[in-house]
Order: structure tokens, then sequence, then C-alpha cells
């Protein structure tokens, strides 16, 4: 399909879901991909490659009056030409973007996923994949983002030398303000709320993730990692954030 083509099928289309962004070398599954996702009503934007992408968000060598902040959502491929997709990835988080993230790749060992998600993928699907689960696994991303800003009643929360400020996003340990990702902020938040609780895994995924979540359950290790390395003196031996083996996690 011509761009031309693609993009007069997407104006004819009433209902827009959101712009998606494919970042994908392979002119086949890119174009597949495109067509799949305009058909159901998305707006598809193209990128061959990682710096194409990464100047999409924060323009070219950082400059902002070509960024464009208005990308729902990404679909990112990892054996890209020059910048790989973690680099990608990995940047875009520094940069302090949460756009999602759907990584697909051919790689698809546990080891691959746990690395994606560890660079701050929010979901990965392993090629060949079905285009019905491909648009199942954005429509649920795109409704976890979108939903996932909810007001808070408690203006401030606190435990032991941490506070946590809902309504502005930020933490404090003792008077030293931490920088975490919004799912790092909402996990700790959630365990804030309710001091001692024991979570599962699947309990905060639900609670952070959503009941719709169809990626691995070690994404909730993974972030609980960088939690505690934020926040606790040793993380291996951790004051904060406990493990109760065989249930899950709580907070003191």
């Amino acid at each position: 399909m011509s761009s031309l083509e693609l993009t007069q099928l997407q104006s004819n289309l009433r209902v827009k879901l959101g712009r998606v962004l494919i970042v994908e070398d392979e002119e086949l599954i890119r174009e597949t991909i495109s067509l799949s996702l305009a058909e159901e009503g998305f707006e598809i934007l193209l990128a061959e490659d990682g710096l194409t992408a990464l100047e999409m968000f924060v323009g070219p060598v950082g400059n902002p009056q070509n960024q464009n902040p208005d990308i729902d959502l990404v679909i990112l491929d990892l054996m890209l030409p020059g910048m790989n997709g973690l680099d990608l990835c990995r940047l875009l988080r520094y940069q302090g973007i949460d756009t999602p993230i759907l990584i697909v790749s051919a790689k698809g060992t546990e080891i691959d996923r746990v690395v994606g998600l560890e660079v701050g993928a929010d979901d990965y699907l392993t090629k060949p994949f079905g285009m019905r689960e491909l648009i199942a696994r954005c429509r649920a991303l795109l409704r976890r983002h979108r939903g996932s800003s909810q007001p808070d009643a408690n203006p401030v929360l606190k435990f032991k030398d941490i506070t946590l400020h809902p309504k502005e996003c930020r933490v404090f340990l003792g008077k030293k303000e931490i920088s975490f990702s919004p799912k790092e902020f909402r996990i700790l938040e959630l365990f804030m709320s309710q001091p001692r609780r024991v979570w599962s895994r699947d309990q905060i995924i639900d609670q952070v993730w959503g009941h719709d979540f169809m990626g691995d359950n070690k994404t909730v290790d993974v972030h609980i990692r960088w939690i505690r390395e934020k926040l606790e003196n040793d993380p291996s031996n951790p004051e904060y954030l406990k493990t109760v083996r065989g249930f899950g996690y709580r907070l003191g």
C-alpha cells in the first residue's frame, strides 16, 4: 500500500482510535501492520529506523520545534539499522516520554522479553503473530494508558522516610526528590495507599497495568527491583519493599 492510499483510507474513517507510530525496517511487515491498524481506525505514522523515530519525538539533536507529542502508541521492532529498538526505547524513557511501547520481535526467549521490559517497554509480542492479537494488545495498552491518571483523595502519602505527592507525581526520600517512571510511581503509590498489605504479582498487574494486560507478570519483579534501587540503601536487603515468599510483596 502506498503512503497516498494509506492516507486516503485513514481520511475515510470517521473514528480515530489513536495515532500509532510503527518502527519497522522490513517493508512487508511495516505495510501489513499499517493496513491492519488503519482499517481498525488507527492513524498511522511510519519510521524505518530508530533515529527517525526518535526525531519524531524530540526533533533532530533535541530540537523541540520538530517534536511530535501526539503519538499515542509505538510498535517497535528490535532489529533496526543504526539505532536498535532497545536503545530507542531506553532513550525515550530517559527523555521522560511515557508513550506506551509494544515491542514486536523475532527474539522470543524469556531473557529477551525481560530485557525489553527492563528498558521500558510496556508489552512484548513475538514474531510471527496474528493481526487480531496485535490489535487487541494495542487497544489494551491505549486503554490502560488513558485510564491511568485517576484523581486521588489523599494529598500526601507517607511511610517512614518516603513522602509521595499523588497530584504532583513527586516522591521524596527524606528531603531528596527521587525520579520515578509512571509505572514505578503507580506501584509505589499502590503500596503506600495500604502499607503492610501483601500484594501478589497478579493484583499489582490488575491495579497498575489493568486486568486486560497480556504480557508477562515478571514485569512486576523488574519494576520492584528498579524501585528498590532508588529507595533502598541495600536493594538486596530491602528496608521498604519486602518480598513475602510464595505470596508477593509488601511495604514495610
